[in-house]
């Protein structure tokens, strides 16, 4: 995937659905509820977006997406992910890092390995601290791990999927880079200093109330071993 400027206009929201090869049905772009009022209301003048790499879905393959989003370069593909599978289990007959189908559908192991093949590491976020001991400034970029709820057509299944999102910033604006949406949605500065009507921050909290939402940081091996992610004062 090409880098793409991201629209001015937001077409992403709670319930907005499109059809997607992931899964073989319609699944819904994701927005914690609430979002998307208020990025409604966000002026409309600004100055020219810059360059977003952002990567559509194929097949099951959320978490590559995922990955490729938020270190903002293609550097996985479905191949590589299938070998790091393989290297986690070596001796299973039947691979439990990734879809029986061969269609993807890898967790959490096959991310945490694929950073630290890159010099990086995943931190995973305690929902029960607060945002504000987040140091967000250490913090290389966000993956989320979310359900996401499938339909045919009009008709809803009783069914969601879990699905990874990455969350990243480039000159100063958050973005979600969810591998559904058609194009990368501007989230806000980190405390509403680019796009006050919704800052970064409250849009973080509204994804993880939730409830079902995990949220990993994705840092450098220095800012792991050191813990300065978090503010502890």
């Amino acid at each position: 995937m090409r880098k793409q400027p991201v629209p001015g206009n937001r077409e992403a929201g709670v319930v907005r659905a499109r059809r997607e090869p992931c899964g073989g049905g319609w699944e819904h772009a994701w927005l914690p509820a609430g979002a998307e009022e208020g990025m409604s209301q966000a002026p409309e003048a600004r100055p020219s977006p810059p360059s977003v790499y952002h990567e559509r879905q194929r097949l099951e393959l959320c978490a590559v997406h995922a990955l490729n989003n938020v270190l903002q370069k293609q550097h996985f593909s479905q191949e590589a992910a299938d070998e790091i599978c393989k290297r986690l289990a070596p001796d299973s007959r039947l691979n439990p890092h990734r879809s029986l189908l061969g269609t993807g559908n890898y967790d959490v192991n096959v991310i945490m390995a694929a950073l630290q093949g890159l010099g990086l590491a995943a931190v995973w976020w305690d929902r029960r601290r607060p945002l504000s001991q987040l140091a967000l400034p250490q913090v290389l970029g966000l993956i989320l791990n979310l359900p996401s709820p499938v339909s045919l057509g009009l008709l809803s299944l009783p069914l969601r999927r879990r699905h990874w999102v990455a969350l990243r910033q480039v000159d100063g604006i958050y973005y979600n880079l969810d591998s559904k949406l058609r194009a990368p949605e501007a989230l806000g500065g980190e405390d509403g200093v680019s796009l006050p009507t919704f800052p970064f921050r409250a849009f973080l909290a509204a994804a993880l109330a939730q409830g079902l939402c995990e949220v990993l940081l994705v840092v450098t091996k220095e800012v792991e071993e050191t813990g300065c992610w978090l503010h502890t004062s």
